[in-house]
């Protein structure tokens, strides 16, 4: 590999977790645009993970 090849690769070194995080930031806006009522899917989906989460602290909690 030639000096100019690993220069060029270092300097795109960590572009992708850059290209997530905005992947990730233009999901959760437009997730939470219509945060105002019951309705919208950011709400629903906090919603399911807290069912999620409260049945699997239940089914932990029982004896074995």
């Amino acid at each position: 590999m030639s000096r100019h090849a690993k220069r060029r690769q270092k300097t795109q070194h960590g572009q992708s977790s850059m290209e997530y995080v905005v992947v990730c930031a233009a999901l959760a806006v437009a997730l939470g645009i219509g945060m105002s009522n019951d309705q919208s899917v950011l709400r629903q989906l906090v919603e399911a993970f807290r069912t999620a989460y409260h049945n699997f602290s239940y089914s932990i909690s029982l004896p074995g």
